[in-house]
């Protein structure tokens, strides 16, 4: 039977902060009831960032209880990397599970929740406890696309090099090769397995199918899109759009044998599925951002001047890839050239996944630049054996003798260079000349008012002069080379580096940050920036999406196309926001601006509804009241459980 307060043991899936913010966010939920529950919180992501639910009453432990899908950079994945941590997890899951049952049952946890972790399932079965999912996705889809035929090709030639190693790693374009499906399944499987064990799924908003659950959608995962063209198939978009309600279920998966009393005892209740609302972390209620003095407070933290505070005066562009690194756009082209290369410009070396935002700019050994390597050369430094490039790395593209630099590149020691931006979370973006027209914004205002309508998806107070995307490009194409800004009413905030970072004491301070860019402090309030925020720019993840969605603060995002869970986001946007891809060749030319620009003209009349009314306090409690209900159907399911099961 169920204690008064039930003991919830939460499974967090390391893999991202996403996971994280909306554990926490929940937690922060189930004990804001009363009777308070206890809930503890099982991770290996780090303790500061479930700091919210830690402070309401949550109790940490870290542990390793799940595989994660291995990135050089933000938005690119190594197949075979990712491959091989999953081997080596699954062969130790046999002795992590037996350590997990054991923990449940030391701690008389009544009920199991897990966001993506597959192993707190099993735990859960394995200790006799109900199990509740709560997800947008799981990894068994996850993994299982790493055996998708499309194929991520970079969109820049560019090496990698490790300080810590003098050999070249190129990873950035070691070609993606698939893996294969029948080496895959087996591995994928066990994941699969895992998922069976739960015996409640709560489908978080943006979700894609989830196997384990629904019957008619089976893996592999890839056959789920189109593979020419990395989208959704129109009869998944339809299974999606229909009401979990209606799926038919797997059947629930009997206790495990491990407990001898248990496997002649039917789970008391069948298995069910739930939609959940937006798990999100709200914005601050003390000192909102929504307020002048509360907007003022936060931008002075950042060290942005007074005079830029006003939001009829300055926009703001947060950016964001989540922690690991970013690169400067090149100079313009002379206005004598009329036909300008937006992907023309010198490059710096990104960093490896495996070596520390620290050491990946602390300089090293001096490296060619791409461009003076032969076709043999490069497939050698990929692979150790040199081939023929034709049939390994077809879309590699080297540049004519010439356009062969002088001098070879070296690692910087800062986060901005004269040439390049090196932000945490992506590969480096060039910095373009700071010479950018003065008018774009009020031209593109003035001239747009009677264009077509585009609906953004926005579910309240559309916008009824939106104009259409192949005007407004067409607009932004005469006015404007690259550019990181649309214009200099605009300031960009970047996330995730400190200040010394970005320039070395007696350095140039051409050599330092962009005009118009501040560093935000490392324990900035991510929510409250993005409420403040005019546009946001960053790699599509739930933790990302969920925040902008809810503060109305439209997206712009550079594709994670091997990522499965991405096409959920995407038809969550769609929706309930805005969101413009951002290709990574513009990216990495830091050509932001058309972007940046197109996403807040779509969005900006939501977005000052928002401001207005969470300024006179409204909607702001919203999430709050969904997120309590939400807590208050898992503990009362939690306690029919115990219940039917002593009465049968």
């Amino acid at each position: 039977m169920a204690h008064i307060n039930p003991c919830f043991s939460y499974y967090c899936s390391g893999h991202g902060y996403g996971h994280a913010t909306r554990v926490s966010a929940f937690a922060c939920h189930l004990l804001s009831l009363e009777p308070t529950p206890t809930v503890y919180i099982v991770s290996s992501a780090p303790k500061h960032v479930f700091s919210d639910s830690i402070s309401a009453g949550a109790r940490y432990r870290y542990a390793d209880i799940d595989p994660v899908i291995v990135q050089p950079i933000a938005y690119r994945v190594d197949r075979q990397k990712s491959f091989s941590v999953l081997k080596d997890f699954l062969r130790r899951k046999d002795v992590i599970l037996e350590q997990e049952r054991a923990w449940l049952a030391e701690i008389c946890a009544d009920c199991v929740l897990s966001d993506a972790a597959f192993l707190g399932c099993l735990a859960a079965n394995a200790a006799g406890l109900p199990c509740a999912l709560i997800t947008n996705f799981t990894f068994d889809s996850v993994y299982s696309y790493l055996s998708t035929g499309f194929k991520d090709q970079p969109a820049v030639l560019q090496a990698i090099q490790s300080p810590s190693d003098n050999s070249s790693s190129l990873e950035d374009f070691v070609p993606d090769i698939p893996i294969p499906d029948c080496e895959l399944e087996p591995l994928v499987q066990q994941i699969y397995d895992g998922y069976r064990c739960a015996d409640l799924l709560i489908l978080l908003p943006g979700y894609i199918p989830i196997p384990s659950f629904a019957q008619n959608v089976a893996l592999p995962s890839p056959s789920w899109t189109d593979q020419s063209t990395n989208t959704l198939r129109q009869d998944i978009i339809a299974h999606l759009i229909q009401s979990p309600s209606i799926y038919t279920l797997h059947p629930p998966i009997p206790f495990s044998d491990t407990n001898s009393s248990l496997q002649t005892k039917a789970k008391p209740l069948p298995r069910s599925v739930i939609q959940a609302p937006l798990l999100v972390r709200c914005p601050s209620e003390s000192s909102s951002v929504y307020t002048p003095e509360g907007r003022s407070r936060l931008l002075s933290s950042i060290g942005v001047p007074p005079h830029l505070h006003d939001p009829d005066k300055t926009k703001i562009l947060i950016v964001s890839f989540g922690g690991q690194v970013f690169r400067k756009p090149s100079s313009r082209p002379s206005s004598g050239d009329k036909t300008p290369s937006r992907t023309s410009h010198t490059r710096s070396p990104g960093t490896p996944v495996n070596c520390t935002f620290a050491e990946a700019h602390s300089g090293g050994p001096r490296v060619p630049p791409v461009s003076r390597l032969r076709e043999d050369e490069i497939c050698h430094l990929v692979d150790g054996s040199p081939r023929n490039k034709r049939a390994s790395l077809p879309s590699l593209i080297i540049p004519p003798a010439t356009e062969v630099e002088e001098s070879p590149i070296t690692m910087s020691p800062r986060l901005a260079t004269t040439s390049h931006l090196f932000i945490p979370g992506a590969p480096p973006a060039s910095k373009p000349s700071p010479t950018t027209p003065s008018s774009v914004c009020s031209i593109l205002t003035e001239s747009m008012t009677s264009m077509s309508v585009f609906d953004h998806g926005w579910n309240e107070e559309k916008s009824s002069n939106v104009t259409s995307y192949s005007y407004f490009d067409a607009i932004i194409s005469e006015l404007d080379g690259p550019r990181l800004l649309p214009d200099e009413s605009w300031i960009a905030v970047v996330c995730g580096v400190s200040k010394e970072q970005w320039s070395v004491e007696g350095g140039n301070e051409e050599d330092g940050l962009p005009e118009g860019f501040y560093v935000a402090p490392k324990d900035v309030y991510m929510p409250d920036l993005t409420a403040a925020a005019d546009v946001l720019l960053g790699k599509l993840g739930y933790g990302t999406v969920s925040e902008c969605v809810d503060s109305y603060t439209p997206f712009v995002f550079v594709s994670r196309p091997l990522f499965v869970e991405e096409h959920g986001l995407r038809l969550l946007l769609d929706r309930d926001g805005v969101g413009i891809e951002l290709s990574r060749g513009s990216y990495e030319a830091g050509d932001w601006g058309s972007a940046v620009e197109k996403a807040w003209y779509l969005g900006r009349r939501a977005k000052s509804i928002r401001r207005g009314r969470a300024a006179l306090g409204i909607g702001l409690e919203q999430r709050r009241e969904e997120g309590r209900e939400l807590a208050k159907k898992v503990v009362d399911w939690t306690k029919s459980w115990h219940g039917s099961s002593t009465d049968s």
